[in-house]
């Protein structure tokens, strides 16, 4: 039986499936913290988080390259704050070095107090606090673990209707594009991958670089058809072939 030819529809299809799939991780691992009621020790929530985060890490070619669970203030005994996350193995890590194995974040490292003393106002907790929703950060640069664009997938979790802190998973923004590249490469257009704000999360277009924000995407994009990304803030644009033009 003959392959069917990869369309626009199928590129923005495969793009929701990535992320349904890590926010049904998030999903399970949302549920399993809830259940432990409206506060909880360190100890037991460590050994919680690390059981279900480790194991993502450690998969051949794993999709995540950090993950874990950021407390709610006081939901944790005597915490203030408390982050129960990971980071994958890292190679030519400039915090790190090389790492073989999942790697705590270390709050007591100087680098982390500036960005930690108010965590809440950061986007990756202030839209899920607010909305109750599901939430895509990025692509940002992580300057405090994996010195590389990612982005940032968190859920709310809530006991008793009260927010006690959010699930999160980071993906690295060229692992996505290992996913995704051949996909987009299959069509004769070029096609970018953008986040709700015009943000440049994946491209084939030479002139759209990663990270790159589109001033005044109407303009931009005026030669693109824009598909939505079901269950995702992110879309993809697809332009006139070069080809053609």
């Amino acid at each position: 039986m003959s392959k069917q030819p990869l369309t626009p529809e199928g590129c923005a299809a495969a793009v929701g499936d990535i992320v349904a799939r890590i926010f049904r991780e998030l999903d399970a691992w949302r549920e399993a913290i809830a259940d432990r009621g409206p506060s909880v020790r360190v100890a037991d929530l460590d050994s919680l988080v690390e059981g279900f985060v480790v194991p993502e890490l450690t998969l051949p070619d794993p999709l995540l390259i950090g993950a874990g669970f950021i407390a709610a203030p006081q939901y944790v005994h005597g915490r203030d704050v408390h982050f129960a996350w990971w980071l994958g193995p890292v190679d030519s890590n400039p915090l790190l070095g090389n790492t073989s194995v999942p790697t705590r974040l270390d709050l007591s490292a100087r680098v982390y107090i500036e960005y930690l003393r108010d965590f809440r106002t950061l986007e990756w907790y202030q839209v899920p606090e607010s909305t109750h929703q599901t939430h895509i950060t990025g692509p940002y640069v992580d300057h405090l673990c994996t010195c590389d664009y990612i982005l940032t997938l968190t859920m709310p979790v809530r006991v008793e209707d009260e927010m006690v802190g959010v699930v999160g998973a980071d993906i690295y923004v060229k692992r996505l594009e290992r996913e995704l590249l051949p996909l987009f490469l299959a069509l004769d257009e070029p096609v970018v991958l953008l986040n709700e704000v015009g943000r440049v999360v994946v491209s084939t277009e030479p002139t759209m670089l990663v990270g790159d924000i589109l001033p005044n995407p109407q303009h931009s994009l005026a030669r693109y058809t824009q598909l939505t990304c079901t269950g995702t803030p992110l879309r993809i644009a697809i332009g006139v072939s070069t080809a053609a033009v």
